[in-house]
């Protein structure tokens, strides 16, 4: 398997995956089939709470809608070579209603994040039919990029990233990656249409406002002081952090590093095709190294925990790490962890919830998703 160390400046260094051996090999077929068992209970939990309509927990919000569907696609256990259940269908149906003129997949607010969120659901059903569909979304979404004062310019700090949209119009770091990754999966279908030039999102601009998010001196335009234990890690947006900030002993302020936003970060970067060898890549890891923990978002507590869960196993898949090296030497299989922590949390209904409430994860629909989103990518990531 992979082997990185985050703890010094060689993280993603690839080597050679290996193949599974003994009692590896064992523990790992196990895993996957606690896995899938938890995959299977969950999304037959959220048959039971779709609405008559077709849509899930809140009408205003479709990306509650499209997390489902997406959970519910990449079922292991789904028969891809039959029609779709009725109850999926419904809700695609339902989704695809919800687009405007403008391309954009929303009801009234948070536009971005609806439009997102419907782009990867879209892309987990895979239809052809769907292209047009998402395309427009597309477009949507690359017109919500920031570019405020001069234009073609980085003379606003929120330049080049993406907002909530309507009147959170400001770009944030949780916004952008969203929107990055849902540009970055569908990027072929733009590439291969044939009705003509696609736009394409400014990448240098989204890259320069995701520096702006780091807490990284050399590479943020934005940030003149940084604490050590904070470096390498992202915050919300330019000038903002969700974990506060941090009195240094000069009596400057530092705004915190947190777990969340720095995996959401690396996912980024790596989407905007940064060298493995750059230094923003590799001080993310280092810190996410420093800071590996599945007991919190680190900075927040249980405040967005399973998000901050989504968020790690989507970068670290991506980035090709299956070993985790801590700054004491110890080396950690995270998938075997995060997979073995999130089927023993599953409830008896088969979903999962958060105790905070912040940003709604005392909703099981919301936290059921990401969680059975989580363990889809666990399940068809693990090392052979």
């Amino acid at each position: 398997m992979k082997t990185i160390s985050v703890s010094i400046l060689t993280a993603l260094t690839l080597f050679a995956p290996l193949q599974l051996q003994g009692q590896e090999q064992s523990e790992y077929l196990s895993l996957r089939l606690e896995m899938e068992r938890a995959i299977r209970k969950g999304n037959a939990f959220l048959k039971t709470q779709q609405e008559k309509e077709g849509f899930w927990a809140e009408k205003e919000t479709p990306a509650l809608t499209s997390l489902v569907l997406a959970a519910m696609m990449r079922d292991p256990g789904l028969d891809y070579t039959k029609a779709h259940p009725p109850h999926i269908e419904q809700g695609f149906d339902w989704l695809l209603k919800q687009q405007k003129d403008d391309g954009g997949i929303y009801v009234k607010g948070l536009a971005t994040y609806n439009t997102s969120s419907a782009i990867m659901a879209l892309l987990a059903r895979g239809k052809e039919e769907d292209e047009p569909t998402i395309l427009k979304a597309r477009e949507f979404l690359i017109n919500q990029q920031t570019d405020w004062g001069n234009k073609g310019t980085a003379d606003n700090k929120y330049d080049g990233g993406i907002g909530y949209g309507g009147t959170y119009a400001h770009s944030d770091m949780s916004n952008t990656y969203l929107a990055i990754e849902a540009l970055y999966h569908s990027r072929q279908i733009a590439k291969d249409n044939k009705t003509g030039k696609q736009p394409e999102l400014n990448w240098k601009a989204a890259l320069n406002f995701v520096s702006r998010c780091q807490n990284v001196e050399s590479t943020n335009d934005q940030v003149t002081t940084v604490a050590k234990e904070d470096e390498g890690g992202f915050v919300y947006f330019p000038g903002d952090s969700k974990a506060g900030e941090r009195k240094l002993a000069d009596g400057r302020t530092a705004l915190r590093s947190y777990g969340s936003m720095s995996y959401a970060g690396l996912l980024s970067l790596l989407y905007a095709d940064l060298s493995p060898d750059d230094k923003r890549v590799k001080s993310v890891l280092r810190w996410l190294g420093d800071n590996y923990t599945l007991k919190e978002n680190p900075g927040l507590g249980q405040q967005g925990l399973y998000y901050y869960y989504h968020a790690m196993t989507k970068s670290l898949v991506a980035a090709g790490i299956d070993i985790l090296e801590r700054p004491d030497g110890s080396k950690v299989d995270w998938r075997k962890d995060l997979g073995r922590l999130l089927v023993s949390n599953q409830g008896k209904d088969g979903s999962w919830v958060n105790e905070n409430s912040r940003w709604w994860e005392n909703d099981d629909i919301l936290v059921t998703s990401y969680v059975v989103l989580t363990l889809e990518q666990l399940y068809y990531s693990i090392p052979e």
